[in-house]
């Protein structure tokens, strides 16, 4: 889906879905100027972006955030420091970001540009890793454009760069793909299927029942949603936990009818291999 116009959340916050991938930017619009949450997929899918800030809102993009490190959500972001006009935008992000990149984002985008047939649907040929320029290592709170924002570091889940954005005047909250609404969450590279659960109830003691959440794909949810996420997430780290300690090679593990109805087998598989190296990295007694 590409919507064809921003659509109102909340209080002069907007959300629009653009393909590839139905992926959610968001702009925070204030009276001074525009907060733009995620920058997609490649610079020219982030110059559509500012288009289309431009176009509606008739203000300056003052600022960018990035809601997690994967390239959906971050390989538009040079568009905002290296282009004229935007040199002095700052782009908030994990403070984790930088490292994920080196181990995840970086050896893909240099394997995808060596051979772009390796994944022929990615336009990365002029795509620069560019990091958050504003590392967030512990909650804060923030004044773009004359709007409050409050940035909060999430526990690891679907990365260990997932970045709650709070807007408290709208009560709109931005939870990137901690939340997926148009498929199911992804259990892609760098995250953590045991710990996802209890990551999302650490928001869920914050998002009060009128609140809006914007996914990371798909449209605007409610606490409801959130609660029913966190409650298929965490029988997928249940299904993990029995499977380790039976020592099953996850090749083997039989998955649940009802799982299967939620997610492909592949990404429960992906699941199961993550969730195994969570259970083999943590430190045993003596």
């Amino acid at each position: 889906m590409n919507s064809a116009e921003w659509m109102p959340v909340a209080g002069d916050v907007f959300q629009r879905r653009y393909d590839p991938l139905d992926v959610s930017v968001v702009a925070i619009v204030g009276e001074t100027g525009v907060t733009v949450v995620d920058t997609r997929n490649n610079p020219a899918e982030a110059d559509e972006i500012v288009h289309d800030v431009e176009e509606r809102f008739a203000r300056p993009i003052v600022a960018v955030v990035n809601t997690h490190a994967h390239y959906d959500h971050t390989f538009g972001n040079e568009r905002f420091t290296r282009e004229p006009g935007f040199s002095g935008v700052p782009i908030y992000g994990h403070a984790l970001i930088p490292r994920h990149y080196e181990e995840f984002e970086a050896p893909r985008l240099a394997a995808v540009q060596a051979d772009p047939s390796r994944e022929p649907d990615k336009q990365w040929a002029e795509v620069r890793l560019t990091p958050p320029t504003v590392l967030v290592h512990a909650p804060v709170t923030m004044h773009p454009g004359g709007r409050t924002i409050e940035l909060i570091p999430i526990a690891p889940g679907h990365t260990d760069t997932d970045l709650a954005v709070f807007v408290p005047d709208a009560r709109v909250w931005l939870l990137g793909d901690v939340i997926e609404q148009s498929g199911p969450p992804m259990f892609g590279s760098g995250c953590f299927p045991l710990g996802w659960p209890g990551a999302l109830d650490e928001l869920l003691d914050r998002i009060e029942p009128g609140d809006a959440v914007v996914p990371g794909h798909g449209a605007v949810v409610d606490r409801a949603f959130v609660e029913r996420q966190a409650d298929h997430l965490r029988a997928v780290a249940e299904l993990i936990r029995a499977a380790h300690a039976e020592r099953t090679p996850v090749g083997e593990v039989e998955l649940p009818a009802g799982l299967l109805a939620l997610w492909p087998e592949a990404f429960l598989r992906s699941a199961l291999s993550a969730g195994y190296a969570e259970i083999d990295a943590q430190p045993t007694a003596p």
